[in-house]
């Protein structure tokens, strides 16, 4: 049996747009609610969560595929590519865990239901809604001219845009 794919809405913009503050306020909003919340982040860097030295740092560098570090509190996945390629987006978001919704930072141009972030200190300042058909709502410091149809939030309403979320993706009711 395989499990339904979850509830998703995303958060595109360019760097320093906002979208990481929205998508923690959006994660602490939809938690007071009730809701079981993941994340997906894209980078378009190399990162690493791990630290030198400790003893995962030590198996990845050894060569492990992946290093899975368990406590009582949390647990976490390191998978190295090791040169193969990126995972697509259907391939990341079918190892997420049965949940409420996944909110998506990143991944512009994927075709899910997304809202652009925008801030006047914004990297770049092109908006990325002409160009998308998949983006939905704007969220902005600013005011946003030429929007046509699309609603526009105030980067800081986070209940507001929490309440459109809601309505967009057909959330219903918390699961237990």
């Amino acid at each position: 049996m395989t499990t339904p794919r979850p509830k998703i809405f995303g958060i595109a913009g360019w760097k320093n747009s906002g979208k990481t503050g929205l998508a923690v306020r959006l994660v602490t909003e939809f938690t007071l609610r009730g809701y079981k919340i993941s994340t997906i982040k894209h980078a378009h860097h190399d990162f690493d969560i791990d630290k030198v030295g400790a003893d995962s740092f030590r198996h990845r560098e050894a060569g492990a595929h992946e290093v899975t570090i368990v406590s009582g509190t949390r647990y976490a996945i390191m998978h190295e590519l090791r040169g193969a390629p990126e995972p697509s987006f259907e391939e990341i978001l079918a190892r997420i865990a049965p949940c409420d919704l996944v909110l998506i930072e990143g991944y512009k141009r994927e075709p899910i239901p997304k809202i652009e972030a925008r801030r006047l200190e914004a990297a770049k300042n092109e908006p990325l809604a002409p160009q998308d058909p998949h983006i939905v709502a704007i969220a902005a410091d600013h005011p946003v001219e030429n929007a046509g149809a699309l609603t526009v939030f105030d980067l800081d309403d986070t209940q507001a845009i929490a309440d459109f979320i809601t309505a967009t993706v057909g959330l219903g009711q918390p699961s237990k």
